[in-house]
């Protein structure tokens, strides 16, 4: 059966945007923090470890999206590439993962926000519900309503990390300068190679937003062109805004210090005083967790439209609305999904757990990277074969109790398959 296609919208500059809009919030505003706090002054080649790894993945993900420029990302990589249980066991995990990732940031959000007005954090739940019906509102207005709203984000977000790093670094005393600048002999021997490696895979997480501009291969103009150079650019700037972040919380006290344990804590606002700063970094943040909700959303609902058009779910989230422009019901089962993990939802272990199946879903992805034919690739295997190489490996810094669990949900969720292909 035939489906309607989703018009193309997206041009290169939306498509950088979704990117960076998918990476700022969780990314920026926290998983840096904690990565400091894990590695210290090794922080910004843990950094460049994770770049290289999401490079790799990334150009996997540009190359598959370029030859097959469809909404689904590896789910439908999988299909196409490998099997239809690599396919099922991709989309599954996405789902998953970044639902489980939406409701995150969405609690994260009230976190950041209700102290700010003095509001008390038993709001924390409701807020989160709040923000999603709101964006889920938003998403199925369409792409060009999503896109102008992505910008202003991102814009936002981005701009208060800016205005942090350059007021962190001015306002550092000679000391801190001078750790800095000599790596503190003290502070590296404490940090192991396997607490360097944790926070490179942890921030690895954080640069995995430029997967959602492969998802959305069905509604972005010229995708041969326009998707592997969005993907580049995404990590272009995003490796260089994270340089930027790493390099200045190294002038503040959590590099001499530490941040002392608690969610809240392992946030950008608790390294500033009250003040104009202080109000910078929460408006930046706030607005950049919304910003990471809006894509997720979008990612999301297009995975959910790949698996109905195959039948892998229900028939009717696969379909459009009058103008093909959205894909409402996708949408609605992507947002409903994520309020009951903004009910059940635990920050750290959802972040956990995202981790294990994020790699898991890169590893698909470059497995099925290896399988395009010579004459359509336009990059080396031997980058799809490091990107494998590099997933398989950081699986193993995941606690062992939430690998156990990712094996059980991946388990059930082909058992559903098997049972659903049967007839």
């Amino acid at each position: 059966m035939a489906h309607s296609q989703l018009v193309r919208h997206t041009s290169l500059p939306g498509a950088v945007l979704l990117g960076l809009g998918a990476i700022v919030g969780t990314g920026a505003y926290v998983s840096i923090a904690l990565a400091t706090e894990i590695s210290g002054s090794w922080v910004l080649f843990a950094i460049l470890i994770a770049a290289f790894v999401a490079a790799c993945n990334g150009l996997s993900s540009a190359q598959l999206a370029a030859v097959h420029p469809v909404s689904g990302g590896t789910y439908e990589y999988g299909y196409q590439f490998l099997n239809h249980w690599a396919g099922f066991t991709a989309g599954w995990l996405f789902v998953a993962a970044k639902s489980a990732s939406a409701a995150t940031a969405a609690l994260a959000f009230g976190l950041y926000l209700l102290p700010a007005f003095g509001l008390p954090t038993g709001l924390q739940i409701p807020l989160a519900l709040l923000v999603l019906l709101l964006l889920m509102v938003l998403v199925n207005g369409g792409m060009r309503r999503s896109n102008k709203a992505n910008l202003v984000l991102v814009v936002i977000g981005i701009s208060a990390l800016v205005v942090f790093s350059l007021h962190a670094i001015g306002a550092a005393d000679s000391t801190q300068r001078e750790q800095v600048l000599n790596f503190d002999s003290s502070i590296a021997e404490s940090i192991g190679w396997r607490e360097f490696l944790g926070s490179a895979a942890l921030l690895f997480v954080a640069y995995t937003g430029y997967g959602r501009i492969a998802t959305m291969g069905e509604e972005v103009s010229n995708p041969k062109r326009t998707i592997p150079l969005a993907i580049v650019a995404t990590l272009v700037v995003t490796t260089a805004l994270y340089v930027l972040v790493g390099y200045a919380l190294l002038h503040t006290d959590l590099f001499a210090q530490g941040l002392g344990g608690g969610e809240q804590e392992l946030a950008l606002v608790a390294l500033t005083e009250q003040g104009w700063l202080r109000i910078v970094v929460l408006v930046g943040a706030a607005v950049a967790l919304l910003g990471v909700i809006l894509n997720l959303i979008l990612g999301v609902s297009r995975v959910i439209l790949a698996m109905g058009r195959r039948g892998d779910l229900p028939a009717a989230t696969a379909k459009l609305n009058q103008h093909n422009t959205s894909a409402p019901n996708s949408v609605y089962a992507a947002s409903a999904v994520m309020m009951v993990l903004a009910l059940l939802g635990d920050v750290q272990l959802a972040w956990s757990f995202s981790a294990f199946t994020v790699l898991t879903y890169y590893g698909i992805t470059n497995l099925a990277a290896l399988q395009v034919a010579k004459e359509q690739r336009f990059i080396p295997k031997l980058v799809s074969l490091l990107g494998l190489i590099s997933c398989v490996g950081l699986v193993f810094f995941i606690d062992w109790y939430v690998f156990a669990a990712g094996c059980l949900f991946i388990a059930v969720g082909l058992l559903w398959h098997f049972l659903q292909r049967k007839p």
